[in-house]
């Protein structure tokens, strides 16, 4: 038995599916969350964009996933998309009050209502990647950190070597 890597639930016969660019083995329960990935023959050895290797066994699956997704992995539009900073909001602040404008005064150069800039300063919500040229432009700051960086990090996560979603998710409480 498996554990599917959405709910953590035990199923015989997991699914790959696709949810927001990451492939997941599930169950049938969590398989309409995603998109069903199409599974390669062990014959074809060629790789396209939705394929995985089959294999029999979930945790032989990851493990050969991880260690060759480097070299044969074709790359996706999420690797080319740079990721928001996790303390974007502090960084709009301190650059905000080092030029010492007010928020009002941001709002304006930027031709954004001061109510966003509200919202961005507390973290309550993502810039555009519109507003988040406008505010780098402006204050001289960099909002983005490189999505591929963290790649390598993801190594194994419990005793038997895979995560779940649940490992993974920081609440934020």
């Amino acid at each position: 038995m498996v554990q599917c890597e959405m709910c953590g639930a035990e199923t015989s016969s997991p699914k790959t599916v696709k949810v927001e660019g990451a492939e997941l083995d599930v169950c049938d329960n969590c398989s309409d969350f995603g998109t069903e990935v199409k599974t390669q023959d062990d014959s074809s050895s060629t790789s396209t964009k939705y394929s995985t290797s089959s294999s029999g066994s979930s945790s032989s699956s990851s493990t050969s996933t991880s260690s060759s997704s480097s070299q044969s992995r074709r790359s996706d539009m999420f690797d080319d998309m740079d990721e928001i900073a996790q303390d974007y909001d502090d960084r709009i602040r301190n650059a905000r009050e080092s030029t010492g404008m007010s928020q009002e005064d941001l709002a304006d150069e930027l031709n954004e209502k001061a109510s966003l800039i509200r919202k961005l300063e507390r973290g309550d919500m993502l810039p555009s990647d519109e507003v988040k040229e406008k505010l780098e432009n402006e204050l001289g700051v960099q909002l983005t950190s490189g999505g591929s960086a963290d790649d390598e990090e993801w190594n194994g996560g419990s005793s038997s070597g895979e995560y779940t979603l649940g490992d993974v998710v920081k609440r934020k409480d």
